[in-house]
């Protein structure tokens, strides 16, 4: 199944400091990770530094699709899991978080291919369809407008549907636990 397209506008200021917008178009920082069959990562915008820098027209999403953001940055994605059904069975753990460059997060002692984590407070919100928030010890069905903060904890996604349903990210950068 293919991922679907996003538009992506960005904003930024003129020589005069009146706003207009620097970029429109089709986001183009996109990893497809094979290894979770087909999980598509879309990448729309990172932060390094808290306060962000709003100055200039750079395109922050013009870099490789990686999982963490930095100690005092934001990362912005959309994330559309594939059925577990077609993945989960047969995954290399290993192999899907080095895609996203966070081979480190993986839970490797974990029987469920998705279980990872990461030094930062993630904000979810069910875009398209029901996603289950998996934990070490317990999960939850997530459907269209939910929203979860996951704060530093090993977790998991799994699609238990037939379809590819799609998840809003916002990472910020946190201390570890």
């Amino acid at each position: 199944m293919k991922a679907k397209k996003i538009r992506r506008l960005v904003t930024g200021h003129d020589e005069n400091g009146k706003s207009i917008f620097v970029l429109d178009g089709i986001a183009e920082s996109v990893l497809t990770v094979e290894p979770m069959g087909g999980l598509t990562a879309t990448y729309l915008w990172e932060t390094y530094e808290a306060p962000a820098d709003n100055t200039g027209a750079r395109d922050n999403a013009e870099r490789p699709v990686h999982l963490e953001p930095g100690a005092m940055g934001s990362i912005f994605r959309v994330v559309e899991f594939p059925p577990d059904s077609v993945w989960k069975d047969n995954a290399d753990a290993g192999a899907a978080f080095d895609a996203l460059q966070a081979g480190h997060a993986a839970d490797q002692t974990s029987g469920d291919a998705s279980m990872h984590k990461t030094n930062s407070v993630d904000y979810a919100l069910v875009i398209e369809g029901e996603i289950w928030a998996v934990m070490d010890t317990e999960e939850r069905r997530m459907q269209q407008g939910d929203v979860l903060i996951q704060r530093g904890t090993n977790h998991g996604w799994s699609n238990k549907s037939d379809k590819n349903y799609r998840v809003m990210f916002v990472l910020c950068g946190a201390d570890p636990l």
